[in-house]
Parts: C-alpha cells; structure tokens; sequence
C-alpha cells in the first residue's frame, strides 16, 4: 500500500504558498517521488489548510523529502506560514474509489 503525508498549516499567504508548490513541482519534475497532491481549505478554520500528498511508500517518501528542492521549499513555507506547519505520516491501510 501507498504512503500518505498530512500537511496542516495555517497562513494569511495562500496564493504564495500555491505560487511556491508550482515552483517546487517544476524544480523536482524528473526526480520527485510524490504521486499525487491535494490542498484544500478548511471551511470551518479560515486561514487552516491540508495538503495530502502520496506517495508508494514511506522510503519514496523520505527519498522525496532529501531533495534539496524539496528541503529549500519547506524552509520558504516556513516562513510563509502563521504558525509550524504539522506533518501526519501515514500508512494506507485501505484505499477505494466509491
């Protein structure tokens, strides 16, 4: 099974930090091991945001994150965000399309 990445984080800078995820997605092109990502707002928190990111294991992901890109992003996010952003490292245990 894939491995799935919670990012929760908290800004009043949501199109910079979306400005930035395009920058790292053409930074990594060829070398990134994530698979898929959705950011999404939460309507109940303004200003709160998840960023779900797969990924075909833990290994890929960690292989991911030691991407100098990857590392660089992160320190920009960083200091685009309100408060230290919180990971969720997951294991799927169970995954369907319904």
């Amino acid at each position: 099974m894939s491995f799935v990445q919670v990012i929760e984080f908290k800004t009043s800078h949501p199109d910079e930090l979306n400005e930035l995820m395009d920058e790292w997605k053409t930074a990594t092109q060829g070398s990134r091991t994530a698979t898929h990502a959705v950011v999404m707002s939460d309507r109940d928190h303004p200003g709160t945001y998840m960023e779900f990111v797969e990924f075909p294991s833990y290994e890929e992901a960690m292989r991911n994150s030691e991407l100098p890109e990857t590392a660089k992003v992160a320190e920009r996010m960083g200091k685009l965000c309100d408060e230290p952003p919180v990971f969720h490292n997951l294991e799927v245990m169970r995954d369907e399309r319904l």
